[in-house]
C-alpha cells in the first residue's frame, strides 16, 4: 500500500506543573530564535558575511556550555528552531516574505520535534498521552481522527489568544492502491464533478442528477456584528509597546469578544467544509475537480482597474467558501478509502466556454456576468455551473466532443501523482531534495547526450 502523510492535530490538558515546564521550554526556544536572527544580521552588517544554517548548527554545543539550560532541551529540537530561522532567510532571499524579524514571547507558537526522537505518542487515534522525554512530563491529550499510522515529527503550539497548548503530529498513513482505467475496481457510475463558485459554494453532477450547493457566507451574516465590536475595540486605549503603554481592561476584554466572534466564523466554515466533504467521498469513488490557484485568484486588482472596488469583496467571497480547503479536504478523504481525485486544466478545457453538447468553445461565456449558456451551434441551454461540470464529467468519461477520445490528450492531474507539499522532518525534506536533484541531473545527462553516443 501505498504511504501518504497526514497531519493531525490533539489539544493537549497540562497540569499547573507541566503547563511551567512548557512555557520554560517556549522560553528558551524563542530566545534561541532570536539569538539566531542577530548572529546572522550581525556577521553581514559588520563584516559582510552570510551565516548558514550548519554553521549556526555547529555552533550548538558551545552554545549550551554557555547557557546551561538548554542542556535539558532535546538537541533536534535546537536544530529545528534553527532551520525555522534559515527557512525564513530562504523565503526573503526569494522574495517570497519580508525580512525576518525578532520574535515576541507573547506571539511565538511553540518548537518542532523533527523526527521519532525524544518524545513519544501513547494514542491510537483517539484521545491517549504524549511523552516529551527532554522535560520529563507525560501530558494528557484529547482528540480524534479517522485513521492513525505511524507518527515522524512533532510540534508543540501554544496559541495565546485561546491560552491552550496543542500537539500537531505528522503520521504516515497507509492508503489502498487507487487505480484507473481497466484495471480499476471502483465504477464509472460513482463518478462526480465538481465546480466551486460563489454564489452556489458547490455544483455536482453525476451523469444523471446534479447538486447544488448554497454559499453559506458565514463572513457576510456576521460582518456587521464584527465591525459594530471592531468599533468599540478602537475607541479604548490599545497598547503601544515602543512608548510602553500598556492596553487597558477594557480593550483586552473587547479585542476578546472579537475574536471570539472570528473564531466562531472560523469554525462554521471548517465544519461546513468537512461535512460537504464527507458526504462527497463516502458516496464517490472518483471526484473530477478544476485546477485551481486560489492564490491568483485572490490577488489585488491592478491599478487602473475598472473593478477595482468589486475585487475586495470576490476575493472576500472566495476565501469564505474556500476554494483550497475544499479540493484538499476532498483529495485526501476520498484517496483514504482507495479512491481518485482528478484535477482538470482550466486552461486547455475551459469548461466554462465549451458547450457540453457539440464541444464549440464560446469567448465571451467566459465573461461572468454570463451566467446563462445559450449555444450559436447546437442551441443547448444551460446554466453556467451546470455546464461547466458537464464539460468535466465529459471529458474524464470520454464523451466530449471537440477534445478526442484519451484522457492523456487533456492533461489531468491524479491525486495519485506526487504534486503535493511535503510536511515531514528535515531528514525527509533533504532527502527528497537529494532526490530531485538526482533527477535533474539525470535529466540533463539525457538531454546533453546524443542517442548515437549513448548506443555506442
Amino acid at each position: 500500500m501505498p504511504i501518504v502523510t497526514r497531519r493531525y492535530t490533539f489539544r493537549l490538558y497540562p497540569n499547573v506543573a507541566q503547563t511551567s515546564k512548557l512555557f520554560e521550554a517556549r522560553r528558551l526556544h524563542c530566545y534561541l530564535y532570536n539569538a539566531a536572527i542577530s548572529h546572522r544580521k550581525t556577521e553581514y552588517e559588520r563584516f559582510g558575511k552570510s551565516v548558514t544554517y550548519l554553521q549556526q548548527q555547529n555552533v550548538l554545543p558551545a552554545f549550551k556550555e554557555d547557557w546551561p539550560e538548554y542542556k535539558e532541551l532535546h538537541s533536534q529540537t535546537l536544530q529545528a528552531t534553527l532551520k525555522r530561522v534559515d527557512l525564513s532567510y530562504n523565503r526573503f532571499f526569494k522574495g517570497l516574505s519580508k525580512r525576518p524579524k525578532f520574535q515576541s514571547i507573547r506571539n511565538y507558537s511553540g518548537w518542532t520535534y523533527p523526527a521519532y526522537s525524544g518524545w513519544k505518542a501513547l494514542t491510537n487515534g483517539k484521545h491517549g498521552q504524549v511523552v516529551l522525554n527532554d522535560l520529563g512530563i507525560n501530558i494528557r491529550i484529547r482528540g480524534q481522527v479517522h485513521q492513525w499510522g505511524t507518527p515522524t515529527t512533532l510540534t508543540i503550539i501554544y496559541k495565546p489568544y485561546l491560552n491552550q497548548w496543542y500537539a500537531s503530529f505528522t503520521v504516515n498513513v497507509e492508503v489502498p492502491n487507487s487505480k484507473f482505467g481497466s484495471e480499476s475496481t471502483l465504477s464509472y457510475q460513482s463518478i462526480l464533478a465538481v465546480d466551486l463558485g460563489t454564489q452556489t459554494a458547490l455544483t455536482g453532477y453525476d451523469g444523471e442528477d446534479f447538486i447544488e450547493l448554497e454559499n453559506p457566507r458565514f463572513v457576510r451574516q456576521s460582518e456587521e456584528k464584527v465591525q459594530r465590536l471592531s468599533k468599540k475595540l478602537r475607541r479604548k486605549r490599545s497598547p503601544n509597546h515602543n512608548k510602553k503603554i500598556p492596553a487597558s481592561k477594557r480593550w483586552k476584554k473587547a479585542r476578546k469578544q472579537v475574536s471570539k466572534l472570528q473564531r466562531k466564523v472560523a469554525n462554521q466554515r471548517k465544519n461546513w467544509q468537512h461535512q460537504v466533504t464527507r458526504e462527497i467521498a463516502s458516496r464517490y469513488d472518483i471526484v473530477v475537480t478544476e485546477k485551481l490557484e486560489t492564490k491568483n485568484m485572490t490577488r489585488k486588482a491592478k491599478k487602473g482597474s475598472k473593478r477595482k472596488h468589486q475585487k475586495p469583496r470576490l476575493n472576500r467571497s472566495i476565501l469564505d467558501v474556500g476554494f483550497g480547503t475544499l479540493n484538499q479536504q476532498i483529495t485526501y478523504k476520498v484517496q483514504s478509502k482507495g479512491g481518485l481525485v482528478i484535477f482538470l486544466p482550466t486552461k486547455k478545457i475551459k469548461p466554462s466556454q465549451r458547450c457540453p453538447q457539440c464541444g464549440t468553445v464560446h469567448k465571451h461565456w467566459a465573461d461572468l456576468s454570463n451566467r446563462y449558456h445559450i449555444c450559436d451551434n447546437c442551441h443547448f441551454e444551460k446554466g453556467r455551473d451546470k455546464s461547466s461540470v458537464m464539460v468535466m464529467y465529459n471529458v474524464v468519461t470520454n464523451q466530449q466532443t471537440g477534445l478526442g477520445t484519451r484522457l492523456e490528450i487533456v492533461d489531468l492531474t491524479i491525486s495519485t501523482s506526487k504534486t503535493r507539499k511535503h510536511t515531514g522532518s528535515m531528514k525527509q525534506m533533504g532527502e527528497m531534495k537529494r532526490q530531485k536533484s538526482r533527477q535533474n541531473n539525470k535529466s540533463l545527462g539525457d538531454l546533453e547526450t546524443p542517442t548515437s553516443q549513448k548506443s555506442g
